[in-house]
C-alpha cells in the first residue's frame, strides 16, 4: 500500500529515551522538524503530534501514553510520521505490533528517514524487520556497555548511579565512604 498524497491525515510521534534528552529538547525538536517536513512532502495535514519524553523504546504501549494516544487517534486513510522507525520501539516484536495496530485502522507507519515504509512490497517489509532487530541490537549494546561501565566505576569504589545508603560521595565526587549515623540504622 502507498499513501496517496493528500488523502488522510498525518499524526506524529517522537520519543527520546532519557531524562537528559527531555531536557535538552534538541532530539525532540529535530524529530519535530523531520515530522513537519514529511507531512509536507505527503501533502497531508499534520493534526496533531504526540511526545514521550524519557520512555525507553523497549517499553511497552501501555508505558507510553502518547504512543497510545498516537494510536488511538489514527483513522482509515491516516500516517503516522515518525522521525526514525526506532522511535516506534527498539524491540523488533514491539515494533510489529504497533505496525499492526496502525494497520488494523487502516493506517501506516511512515519513517521520515524512509527506512522501507513506505510500501509494503516484500522488500520494504524485510528491510523493516532488519531495522528492526537493528534497534533492538542497539538497545541490548547500550544496556551491556552501561552495566559494564558501572560494575567497573564499582570495583573501584566510586559512585555509580544512586549513592547507597549508608554511605556518602567523597570530595572528590566520585568514591564513596561509610556515612554512620545510616549505617547505625541498617545494622539495628
Amino acid at each position: 500500500m502507498t499513501t496517496i498524497p493528500g488523502k488522510g491525515r498525518a499524526i506524529g510521534y517522537c520519543r527520546v529515551s532519557t531524562d537528559a534528552q527531555r531536557e535538552s529538547g534538541l532530539g525532540l525538536e529535530a524529530q519535530a522538524a523531520s515530522i513537519v517536513a514529511t507531512a509536507a512532502r505527503l501533502r497531508l495535514p499534520l493534526v496533531a503530534t504526540f511526545t514521550d519524553a524519557g520512555i525507553s523504546g523497549s517499553a511497552g504501549v501501555e508505558a507510553r501514553p502518547a504512543l497510545a494516544d498516537a494510536l488511538n487517534a489514527l483513522r482509515r486513510g491516516d500516517v503516522l510520521i515518525v522521525a526514525k522507525r526506532d522511535r516506534i520501539a527498539r524491540d523488533a516484536f514491539l515494533s510489529v505490533l504497533v505496525e499492526r495496530e496502525a494497520a488494523k485502522k487502516g493506517a501506516r507507519i511512515i519513517s521520515a528517514a524512509g527506512e522501507g515504509t513506505e510500501t509494503d512490497d516484500p522488500g520494504a517489509v524485510f528491510t523493516r524487520r532488519i531495522l528492526d532487530a537493528v534497534a533492538e541490537l542497539e538497545r541490548a549494546l547500550t544496556a551491556a556497555r552501561t552495566r559494564s561501565a558501572l560494575r567497573a566505576k564499582r570495583a573501584r569504589g566510586e559512585c555509580a548511579g544512586t549513592q547507597p545508603y549508608g554511605h556518602r560521595v567523597n570530595g572528590d565526587g566520585r568514591t564513596l565512604h561509610p556515612y554512620e549515623p545510616e549505617r547505625a540504622i541498617v545494622s539495628w
